[in-house]
C-alpha cells in the first residue's frame, strides 16, 4: 500500500473517531445516563467499492 493512501486512511480514521467521539460524549452530558448500558453501532461504507463495515459495542453511562 502506497503512503498516500495510508495516510488519507489515518486521516479518515482519526476524523471518524474524533467526532465520533465528541457527539457520544454531548448525548451523554444531555440525556440522564447514570447506571445505564447503552447499545451503540457504527457503519462505515464506501461508495463505489460496495463495501460496508458494521461495529457494535456497548457503551456505560456516567455516574
Amino acid at each position: 500500500m502506497s503512503d498516500d493512501f495510508n495516510m488519507s486512511m489515518r486521516k479518515f480514521l482519526k476524523q471518524v473517531g474524533v467526532t465520533s467521539q465528541q457527539a457520544i460524549e454531548e448525548a451523554m452530558r444531555d440525556a440522564e445516563t447514570a447506571g445505564k448500558t447503552f447499545e451503540a453501532k457504527a457503519v462505515i461504507t464506501i461508495d463505489g467499492l460496495e463495501m460496508e463495515h458494521v461495529v457494535t459495542g456497548t457503551i456505560q453511562g456516567q455516574d
